[in-house]
């Protein structure tokens, strides 16, 4: 029953992870860095649980009783936690929609997530010592223990996070996910419970008791009350209409004062009846007017509510509108208003289901006017759209005197080194593309790249003429208005401002404007957290090299002062950085996944469970490998796993520009995840088996190991999520890995030579 136990471990523990992830993400506002912080909470929260308990374990006699404690646990803490992710903003005041910063992200994540980690981690050392002395009398090894419970453990979250992904959340709400979860993992329980213990048995009915409860709370609709009833508490300064969750985000539609706000993954993105009446009326004419009779105008996102409405007012023939999510246009069929409705009926109006740049790259089609609608590049999903790959890629699909239009964050009365930065990191990545490019100053700063100088000519009374010509009824851009827009005044300004910005490009494979972002954001809540962030900035390869060194020089004093004597420091550094490897060549395949697709949100479970199914598969292999084997062969399989991750490290660099946006590199990307995965699981099970030949109990070393294995992915999370990938890129990301793992296979040759002798 071990076995079935630890595979719905397994299970439960993806499934957890997942469903809190999805929730923070929401809360947060979170980007691909928020992600990254939490990661790295979820395996702070697991080390502590598998450090704690694999020290304890040993000493304890009923074993069995401990597991079932810990399944207790996490059963109670998941549904708390979940509605504690959904709510903590609201009980401390905090309303929705309001962006917090990393610091309070980073603390505040791991004390919602701590409960459910622990508990679930602390289940691994217990089912490594209750598998190496089953009741049966049959005895496992202790690396066979250790490598079976990690096989099985992944095992079950290659199956929580297909079930998951395609099966759970569509049909039913987090809640009854989360109580199905709870339920099934207490029942696994009650054949470790046979025992005549009256201590065993007040456990034994209070297990059955729970599950019971928990099943009852499944189907008899109370999750669907507890759901309605966190929402409210989420939005509770407003009447909720609805909400939804698809594949690719979360939809909430609420009712204040007469005015609807449907907000996207926690953001606010569409307000009726009455819009940002400024932005819409700019952004929905201005580019329209600086072009010469447009025909065929695209839309990247955020469109409707208002840019639409101000476009189709123009003699325009076909305007494509891009809106990845059906789900976000369902809700605004299922709740119009008047400006909506029209905007949705025209039949110019072509709405079009997919990812912007997947369109841009694989249609046939040319554009008079190309418009990107988000004006915050602060997180890959929208980044993509600033950088000069997708610039040359849009180029393309323009007429010759077409125009690209966007907006960015800007200001008429000071611009920080942050604002400057940002915008000048996107402008350079602009004039890469287009021979010409305008910015229109404001506290939104408006672009127009074009192939054509013709936009450097217009005038004030140009835009004037042809309003008064077409007959275009406008509240805002009036003649005094548009001669205030369009001084050259400000033009002068702006570029006097941004001197001493940046030449960074912003790029794809170096999302610069995205870590730009970060800092602006953090700044209006930590000044000194954003000075920190300036000062990482300036990281670079030597920088990194030098700080490898300084880190790994210890191992190598340690060993050779300790050579002839076991040891096993080398060992634990070799995980650690693996564990810094699994987690930071996933958030890089998850960074490359979001760049071409944008739809992480929708397929962040099957990239999980292909790489944990590439490290279950690998351990079993390992397993099998081993045999009774020696430690010597051990080590030399160590050594060689050791090689082959710095080899795939580099190959993962090189592919970044290979791949495009078809199925090809859809399918190449999972396969990545997959072998990223096989890799880590490869030398878990090696390690194991040299660690037990000190000597070392089953629960001390799996305790050990599992530690070293989460405190590197940690650190990955923090490091690589928020700091390498945006300021070094993916390239010079991976040559830091390399060079990280380079270090630890230096230190395991190190090791097999100082120690040969009493292998």
């Amino acid at each position: 029953m071990i076995i079935f136990a630890i595979l719905v471990t397994g299970f439960s523990g993806l499934v957890a992870q997942i469903l809190l992830l999805r929730e923070l993400l929401v809360s947060y506002l979170g980007n691909e860095l928020t992600l990254g912080i939490i990661l790295a909470d979820w395996l702070i929260g697991e080390a502590l649980g598998v450090f704690i308990i694999g020290k304890l374990i040993d000493r304890i006699r009923n074993k069995a009783a401990v597991f079932t404690i810990l399944q207790i646990g996490f059963s109670l803490a998941l549904p708390s936690c979940l509605y504690l992710a959904r709510t903590y903003k609201a009980m401390i005041g905090v309303p929705a929609g309001e962006a917090v910063s990393l610091a309070f992200i980073f603390y505040s994540s791991f004390f919602i997530i701590l409960p459910v980690a622990f508990c679930h981690a602390g289940l691994f050392s217990c089912g490594c010592k209750l598998l190496s002395s089953n009741r049966s009398g049959t005895k496992e090894t202790p690396a066979g223990s250790i490598a079976k419970i990690y096989a099985l453990e992944t095992s079950g979250t290659i199956i929580g996070g297909i079930t998951l992904t395609y099966v759970l959340l569509s049909r039913f709400d987090p809640f009854q996910i989360a109580f199905v979860v709870s339920a099934a993992s207490l029942l696994v329980n009650l054949p470790f419970l046979n025992l005549p213990s009256a201590k065993i048995k007040i456990l034994r009915y209070l297990n059955l008791s729970l599950a019971g409860v928990f099943i009852y709370l499944s189907i008899s609709g109370s999750s669907a009350y507890i759901q309605n009833m966190s929402v409210k508490r989420q939005f509770a300064s407003a009447e909720l209409l609805d909400y939804r969750s698809s594949p690719y985000g979360n939809i909430t539609v609420i009712r204040k004062e007469g005015q609807l706000t449907f907000f996207y993954n926690g953001l606010p993105i569409i307000t009726s009846p009455f819009p940002d009446v400024t932005f819409s009326e700019e952004f929905g004419n201005l580019p329209l007017l600086f072009q010469q009779d447009p025909k065929k105008v695209l839309i990247m996102g955020g469109g409707v509510g208002g840019i639409i409405y101000e476009i189709l007012k123009y003699p325009v023939e076909r305007i494509d509108y891009i809106e990845l999510d059906p789900m976000v246009i369902a809700m605004l069929r299922k709740y119009p208003t008047a400006p909506i409705k029209m905007e949705l009926s025209d039949k110019r109006v072509n709405i079009i289901n997919t990812d912007g740049r997947v369109f841009l790259h694989n249609t046939a089609r040319k554009y008079d006017l190309i418009l990107i609608g988000s004006s915050d590049p602060r997180e890959l999903s929208t980044n993509r759209f600033f950088t000069s790959d997708f610039f040359s890629l849009a180029k393309e699909k323009l007429h010759r005197a077409g125009i690209l239009s966007f907006c960015l964050p800007g200001s008429l009365t000071y611009l920080s080194s942050e604002l400057k930065n940002l915008n000048a990191g996107i402008l350079n990545a602009a004039k890469e593309n287009f021979a010409y490019v305008r910015v229109l100053p404001g506290d939104y700063n408006m672009f127009f790249a074009s192939a054509s100088g013709e936009i450097m000519d217009i005038t004030a009374a140009t835009l004037s003429s042809r309003i008064n010509a077409l007959n275009i009824k406008t509240n805002l851009l009036l003649p005094a208005y548009l001669d205030y827009r369009l001084n050259n005044q400000w033009s002068e300004w702006f570029y006097r401002s941004m001197a001493g910005s940046t030449k960074i490009i912003n790029k794809d494979e170096k999302p610069f404007a995205v870590f730009e972002a970060l800092i602006l954001w953090n700044k209006q809540f930590s000044g000194k957290f954003s000075r920190i962030l300036n000062y990482l900035s300036g990281l670079n390869l030597k920088m990194a090299l030098a700080l490898i060194l300084v880190i790994a020089f210890p191992v190598f004093l340690l060993t050779f002062l300790r050579r002839g004597k076991e040891t096993t420091l080398n060992i634990t550094y070799s995980i650690t950085t693996t564990g810094f490897f699994g987690m930071l060549i996933s958030l890089i395949i998850m960074f490359m996944f979001q760049v071409r697709y944008g739809c992480l949100y929708r397929d962040i479970g099957m990239l999980t469970s292909l790489f944990m199914a590439g490290s279950a598969i690998a351990s079993i292999l390992a397993l099998r490998l081993l045999g009774n084997k020696d430690t010597g062969i051990a080590i030399d399989l160590l050594v060689r796993v050791e090689a082959v991750i710095i080899v795939f490290t580099i190959i993962t660099a090189c592919l970044t520009s290979l791949l495009g946006y078809g199925n090809f590199s859809y399918l190449a990307l999972l396969v990545l995840s997959f072998l990223a995965g096989s890799l880590v699981g490869l030398e878990f099970p090696l390690a194991g088996k040299i660690y037990t030949t000190q000597r070392k109990e089953v629960g001390e070393t799996s305790g050990t190991l599992y530690f070293a294995d989460l405190i590197g992915g940690c650190l990955a999370g923090d490091l690589g999520g928020v700091l390498l990938l945006q300021v070094e890129g993916i390239t010079n990301t991976c040559l830091v890995l390399a060079l990280l793992k380079s270090s630890s296979l230096t230190a395991l040759i190190f090791y097999k030579n100082t120690t040969k002798k009493t292998l």
